[in-house]
């Protein structure tokens, strides 16, 4: 037979955690919300993230080395990824679009000898350039998904988008294609990625600095990210 007080114990302990620990949820669902779409709401972010929570209470192993806040961190944050995922914000054309993009700005790179503009992209694609923006905002989602799952975590697990196996000459070689793909983006979009990776600043806050639209800035960002996608396509296929 179970030990009901032992039982109580337990139970007391796990709500003085969640309560000691609310404050990271919270924290986190705000630093995401600020880096993500309006579709995005706040409260849908801490809902998820209280059940890592509640999963990190249970799991937690101390002997693994890690403190309870990072393991817990860890687990809100994918917690709060994973609700993204499942809604059903990012439907198969969105991907189909983003891929069309990238094609288009290899074929008009490689005709030109240069950088392709906006409107370069958007002839190419045969789209006019408010539908070639309306696709970039649409891949805004997925990109900032992605982006957060790769650079929110320091666990290594946490890291499938990079993982090219146990081979450290590929992963350099990937990191070296990588950096070189930002070095060589136009000035403008090398500044928005730096000032919203690096510096960890808002669309809004980029916009405010730039002296446009935050709309106008998910565009920029979305589309250096895809024209980087263009440049390191074996690694992004494989």
């Amino acid at each position: 037979m179970s030990n009901p007080v032992a039982a109580y114990a337990d139970n007391d302990a796990r709500n003085a955690t969640i309560k000691k620990y609310g404050y990271l949820v919270k924290r986190i669902a705000q630093h995401l919300v600020a880096r993500l779409p309006d579709s995005v709401q706040f409260d849908d972010l801490v809902q998820a993230g209280m059940l890592g929570l509640l999963e990190s209470v249970g799991k937690y192993d101390a002997s693994k080395g890690a403190s309870f806040e990072t393991y817990a961190g860890i687990r809100i944050r994918g917690s709060m990824l994973d609700e993204m995922r499942r809604g059903d914000w990012a439907p198969r054309s969105v991907h189909r679009n983003a891929r069309r993009v990238t094609e288009a700005m290899r074929k008009v790179e490689h005709a030109l000898g240069k950088e392709a503009s906006d409107r370069d992209i958007a002839d190419r694609m045969q789209v006019t350039l408010e539908e070639y923006y309306d696709i970039l905002k649409d891949a805004a989602t997925c990109r900032l998904v992605s982006y957060e799952e790769v650079n929110e975590s320091d666990d290594p697990s946490a890291l499938p988008h990079l993982d090219v196996g146990d081979h450290g000459a590929e992963r350099d070689e990937m990191m070296q294609d990588l950096v070189a793909a930002i070095a060589e983006l136009p000035e403008r979009e090398r500044l928005v990625m730096s000032l919203y990776y690096d510096e960890e600043l808002n669309l809004k806050e980029i916009g405010a600095v730039l002296g446009v639209s935050e709309s106008r800035i998910s565009q920029i960002l979305s589309q250096a990210t895809l024209r980087v996608r263009s440049k390191v396509g074996e690694w992004t296929e494989a």
